[in-house]
């Protein structure tokens, strides 16, 4: 298939998805907002892929949203322009409405049965944050830097920024960010914990991204979305509803047959073989 912002390849249970469109350095346009959910959705439901790996083209990550959408007359913000009557109370509600569903396109990324691992050069601006912070993983390389952009545009970031990087980095850090709109630089956000590794370049980051794929991909994917989603109720519960939560997961799909299987594997000295989730049923 064919995207508009994306390109997507399989290769050994690795997917790649990556923004391509480096000339307006992966900016979103409202293509993107619909063909970013039904791709991750879709490796997702298939069981085929273990692991996603999310990167852009060219010198920038992502620049966040495109002006166009503010500007133009294609806006997914403000709805249609032509309307010969104003209706306030309309326009609001279509701008929450609108907000709700970007939110779910970086929503998918955190529901997905596989880990998604974010590689990050240049910029990563605005919707950029958003996007990667619902990543199970972030690395980067030495040219990356990180802007909460909406306060210098005069807005308040609402597609995930101020949810979700305070579960992961120090909440007085997502303040800072968020109320000057600085650039934090790839080391700082290694040091604080925001990325996993800093790579000295593009190339080496996305082959060391790749590989780190590939070993998630090695494993028992039963096992790998297990760990993700106990991982993410229990980020947003306490311990003890997290205990019981993974008490009732196993007890409902742990795998004996790909627990031995990664014992002969270790024994045998070979690489472990498992199947592919099962296809996510789409109706009855």
């Amino acid at each position: 298939m064919t995207h508009e912002c994306f390109t997507v390849d399989t290769t050994e249970k690795v997917a790649h998805v990556r923004m391509s469109r480096p000339q307006r350095f992966n900016s979103m346009i409202p293509a993107f907002w619909t063909e970013l959910p039904t791709i991750i959705d879709e490796i997702s439901a298939s069981g085929t892929a273990r692991a996603i790996v999310l990167s852009g083209e060219g010198k920038h990550f992502c620049a966040g949203m495109d002006l166009a959408v503010f500007t133009g007359g294609d806006s997914i913000v403000f709805g249609d322009a032509s309307s010969p009557k104003p209706y306030p109370s309309r326009q609001r509600a279509n701008f929450r409405l609108t907000a709700l569903a970007a939110q779910e396109a970086f929503n998918a990324l955190e529901r997905s049965r596989v880990p998604v691992l974010a590689a990050i050069q240049g910029g990563c601006i605005g919707g950029g944050i958003d996007m990667v912070s619902a990543c199970d993983m972030r690395y980067a390389d030495e040219s990356a830097f990180f802007c909460i952009q909406e306060i210098n545009i005069g807005m308040t970031a609402d597609v995930g920024t101020l949810q979700r990087m305070p579960k992961l980095v120090p909440e007085g850090v997502v303040r800072e960010l968020a109320y000057t709109g600085r650039n934090m630089s790839a080391d700082e956000a290694h040091r604080i914990g925001f990325v996993n590794q800093v790579y000295p370049d593009q190339e080496t980051m996305l082959d060391g991204v790749l590989e780190t794929a590939a070993e998630i991909a090695s494993k028992s994917p039963m096992a790998v979305w297990g760990t993700k989603q106990t991982m993410h109720y229990a980020r947003d519960h306490s311990v003890a509803d997290g205990l019981e939560y993974i008490a009732t997961w196993n007890a409902a799909m742990f795998d004996t047959d790909d627990m031995a299987e990664a014992f002969a594997s270790q024994k045998e000295g070979r690489p472990a073989e498992f199947p592919d989730l099962a296809p996510e049923s789409r109706g009855i």
